[in-house]
């Protein structure tokens, strides 16, 4: 990879990296100075409070204790504090863990997780409301690093306070209103304000990215991007397991070379190295203790055998999704790389290993600090921007009517659905017209466009129109009907301008509107708008919110 440039810009710059893990979490940043080239560096665990005497070089638990009120009292390392348990037990606190999980897209295949296998929420209090307490801790932690680690730590915060940039990362299968969602948490959280200008300094980026850009940083992945063969990014955490592929084009720039997955079979339960080894679960205090159970110091001893049918699910979902990658990919798959905090699994490792090595794959983790590659690739991506085509997980168009065609078997079906409209032409509801079809690679300028218009009666409709944006999840490679194949709501846009009567049906006066859904999904999170002409000139629509009104495919 070509060395990183020195920055550009006329005045000093923060980049905050948080990675919000389901069991762990951390936070990396970067100072941009004019003239200099940047230095990403990490939080050390350290200098969180409670934090040092917990294993792992970068990150703190995610955990968090709330008493009655509602009030944060405990984060991090501090919740796993002895006294903590005293006070749940005594004062009512609620202790929460895995709480990342209720922010999952309902939509993921986790027939295996339910909310019932998730500590329940506190009362009064959202996922989102956690999120937003928990990067207020890191945030916190982060800026008081930077004041005892630095010389005039507190003079360069102060110099940055509106210019600091959050990059904030999540699963691949994280969606728009969990993206939406994360947004709104770091306004809750204070991390900017709820502004135009306070929003575009937050930053989003998918684990598998993030993840990818830490490889080419580590400078070991590099070798894996020869003659033109793709490599698979393996993000195994605690609560998902992130696998993205890509491929180099021109150095430096990659582009996805398949549909990102995300799994639910992370490594939430337990920490386990090696069949043949003893495995340890801590559940009490050292002076717990039953030999008839195998029980000392407060911890329960199990057999290494009996531990490791537990996490076979795990490596079978890992390895299901490398081979569907490797399946669809555009490009032959030649190395895949292993990071996140399962990684360090010396199990996971091996039983891994044991599937791909016979199928002439190179395999291997970047070096010894898997668990910080999502904090620390979350920065590259902000710096580097190595990506410059994604690949559309999901189909993604419009609910319209269609024009009726009685030779087409399927209008005839639903022949007693016509509508007849002011024009005189006789159209069926509940269509799908896509607008970005699955498996399309989308570079980061690239736009996608349908035309569609609407015909009404009373002019006084003609003054907002609006259409969802529907996201299609099934099989068929061409979905053609929304009342009997799966979606959902994505997006809205609307739009409002003169139109000249014009006349239809027996004379019938009538206004149609013409306009075109733009979809853009270039970067990690869709964009909508409508676009029309307005004397001659384009205008264009953010996405809003949803209005039931037909429209038609052209």
């Amino acid at each position: 990879m070509p060395p990183r440039q020195a920055f550009t810009g006329s005045c000093r710059k923060l980049v905050f990296a948080f990675d919000v893990g389901t069991t762990f979490s951390g936070v990396s940043y970067c100072f941009l100075d004019p003239g200099q080239v940047p230095v990403i560096q990490g939080v050390n665990r350290h200098r969180f409070p409670a934090q040092e005497h917990v294993g792992g070089d970068c990150k703190i638990p995610s955990i968090i204790c709330y008493d009655p009120d509602g009030a944060v009292r405990a984060v991090g390392a501090e919740a796993m504090q002895e006294y903590i348990e005293e006070e749940i037990e005594e004062n009512g606190w609620v202790k929460m863990e895995w709480w990342k999980l209720h922010l999952r897209p309902k939509t993921m295949v986790s027939s295996h997780i339910t909310d019932q296998d998730i500590p329940p929420l506190p009362p009064n209090k959202t996922a989102v409301q956690i999120l937003a307490d928990f990067m207020r801790y890191l945030h916190e932690c982060a800026e008081k690093y930077i004041e005892e680690s630095q010389a005039n730590g507190a003079d360069m915060l102060r110099s940055v306070e509106h210019t600091t940039e959050f990059v904030l990362s999540h699963p691949n299968g994280w969606e728009g209103p969990q993206q939406a969602q994360i947004r709104n948490a770091a306004v809750m959280a204070g991390l900017v304000p709820d502004t135009p200008d306070g929003r575009s300094r937050i930053h989003l980026v998918t684990e598998g990215e993030a993840s990818l850009h830490y490889c080419l940083g580590s400078g070991l992945a590099v070798d894996g991007f020869q003659d033109d063969q793709g490599v698979i990014i393996v993000d195994a955490g605690g609560g998902t397991i992130d696998v993205s592929a890509y491929h180099m084009t021109t150095a430096p720039s990659f582009e996805e070379i398949a549909p990102a997955e995300c799994r639910l079979q992370g490594s939430i339960f337990l920490r386990f190295g090696n069949e043949n080894d003893p495995a340890y679960i801590k559940f009490g205090t050292i002076k717990d203790k039953d030999i008839n159970f195998n029980i000392r110091s407060g911890q329960l001893k199990l057999m290494g055998s009996d531990v490791a049918p537990l996490f076979e699910p795990s490596a079978e979902a890992v390895i299901e999704a490398i081979e569907e990658q490797r399946h669809v990919a555009t490009k032959t798959i030649s190395t895949v790389f292993l990071v996140g905090g399962f990684a360090a699994s010396e199990w996971l490792f091996t039983r891994l290993q044991s599937h791909l090595r016979p199928l002439d794959l190179n395999f291997c983790r970047p070096d010894s600090h898997t668990a910080k590659a999502v904090a620390e690739g979350a920065v590259a991506f902000f710096l580097d921007h190595r990506v410059s085509a994604r690949v559309a997980k999901f189909t993604y168009g419009t609910r319209c009517a269609t024009q009726f065609d009685r030779n087409d078997p399927q209008h005839k079906l639903r022949a007693s659905m016509a509508i007849p409209r002011p024009s005189g032409r006789t159209v069926l509801p509940n269509a799908f017209s896509a607008v970005l079809t699955k498996g399309t690679a989308v570079s980061e300028t690239k736009e996608f466009r349908k035309d569609f218009i609407t015909e009404v009666v009373d002019r006084s409709s003609c003054d907002m129109i609006a259409t969802e944006i529907v996201c299609y999840r099934g099989d068929s490679p061409n979905p053609r009907w929304t009342d009997t194949e799966p979606a959902c709501t994505q997006d809205t846009s609307k739009v409002a301008h003169t139109i000249s009567p014009r006349r239809g049906y027996a004379g019938l006066q009538f206004y149609r509107q013409e306009f075109s859904i733009v979809l853009m999904f270039g970067l990690t999170e869709l964009e909508a708008q409508l676009s029309w002409k307005e004397d001659g000139i384009e205008r264009r629509s953010s996405a809003t919110v949803v209005f039931d009104q037909v429209v038609e495919a052209v």
